[in-house]
């Protein structure tokens, strides 16, 4: 029996796809959970309908993204730390500071979506990954200078 998912489903599908399950799983397990709906002629037209608009609103995210990106890729932060000897920070510059930092800037970007592999600990210039879309990603010039 084929069946759209209306939820993912651990080893049978993700939302919004078609699978074929057996009638008796589909009957007793996925239809009383609303798991999943019959695959019929209008359930698969209003489903491929949802499909274009999902699309359209992925597409029109990826450019709003690009143009953040282009702006991001403009700037340059600055962030003032406490130094001791060797030009390396008491504490450690971390995805909330640069977020905070970004915030100021006009900017809203959530912490989750700065992707620093550790968190700095000296002086410097680094380029800061920002996730700002799955498809985009900006570079983002970061100047940690002494307090």
């Amino acid at each position: 029996m084929e069946v759209i998912l209306n939820q993912d489903v651990e080893k049978i599908g993700r939302k919004g796809t078609v699978v074929q399950v057996k009638e008796g799983f589909a009957r007793n397990f996925l239809f009383p959970h609303n798991l999943a709906k019959p695959a019929t002629a209008d359930s698969l037209k209003k489903l491929e309908q949802e499909k274009q608009i999902r699309l359209a609103q992925f597409a029109k995210a990826k450019e709003e993204a690009t143009q953040i990106k282009k702006r991001l890729s403009e700037l340059s932060l600055t962030i003032a730390a406490l130094t001791q000897a060797e030009e390396k920070l008491y504490g450690s510059i971390h995805a909330g500071e640069i977020s905070e930092a970004l915030k100021e800037e006009g900017f809203s970007v959530d912490k989750s979506n700065i992707e620093l592999a550790e968190p700095i600990k000296s002086l410097g210039i680094y380029e800061v990954p920002v996730k700002l879309h799955p498809e985009v990603t900006a570079a983002v010039k970061l100047w940690v200078v002494k307090k």
